[in-house]
């Protein structure tokens, strides 16, 4: 039965979740630790473990569209479902752009302790999990405090990137390097924009409302 179904569609979508929760982590400790191994391992095991489930999650839900021809909730759910799905593969993708960008950044020196980006990146992938719990538990307030915390990280990326636009205008040697730690810190901005579309999917979900387009938190 469907009533069934749909719950162990859901377990996949979190275990996926939760996987791409500790690329995210794990990617920014490979740079503050200075750990490769880390790094390739979020590459080369993280990753299609992934594109694996993407796949998985995918055509099951196809397969329940196609078997169930599902209606009202129980269609919003699986589409919603096919949805966040694609979009945590995306979030794994980031979380492969920064480990890729940590491997050319641990064998140099460092520009500047780093203390904002690993702050960034937590803020992050709390959003990425609440996000997912806001859709599990039809939590539309939550959702909104996820879209709350994006105004968070894009202040933290403001202050990041004006810093090191200093350290490359008053040191050109660290220009390379302050360029990477730029690109990083886009790279968890749009985790954190991602993690902002699935609440806002989810209020929408669950409320009626489409808060895309508003500015109002």
């Amino acid at each position: 039965m469907l009533e069934a179904k749909i719950p162990q569609l859901k377990e996949r979508l979190l275990f996926m979740a939760s996987l791409t929760e500790q690329m995210i982590e794990k990617s920014i400790d490979s740079l503050t630790e200075r750990d490769e191994e880390i790094a390739q391992e979020v590459i080369k095991v993280d990753e299609p473990k992934v594109n694996e489930l993407e796949v998985e999650i995918d055509e099951m839900a196809i397969s329940l569209l196609a078997l169930y021809q599902p209606k009202a909730s129980d269609l919003r759910t699986i589409t919603m479902i096919m949805k966040i799905n694609n979009d945590l593969e995306r979030l794994a993708d980031h979380a492969v752009n920064i480990a890729e960008r940590s491997l050319s950044l641990i064998t140099k020196p460092s520009v500047k302790p780093l203390l904002d980006i690993p702050k960034m990146s937590s803020i992050a992938a709390g959003m990425v999990g609440d996000s997912l719990n806001a859709f599990t538990n039809k939590d539309p307030e939550l959702a909104m405090n996820v879209r709350v915390r994006d105004r968070l990280v894009d202040a933290l990326r403001d202050m990041i990137i004006s810093e090191l636009c200093c350290y490359m205008t008053n040191q050109p040697v660290t220009i390379e390097r302050s360029l990477e730690l730029i690109l990083i810190t886009r790279q968890i901005e749009r985790i954190a924009d991602l993690s902002t579309n699935i609440a806002e999917d989810v209020i929408f979900m669950v409320k009626g409302e489409t808060i895309k387009h508003s500015r109002e938190i």
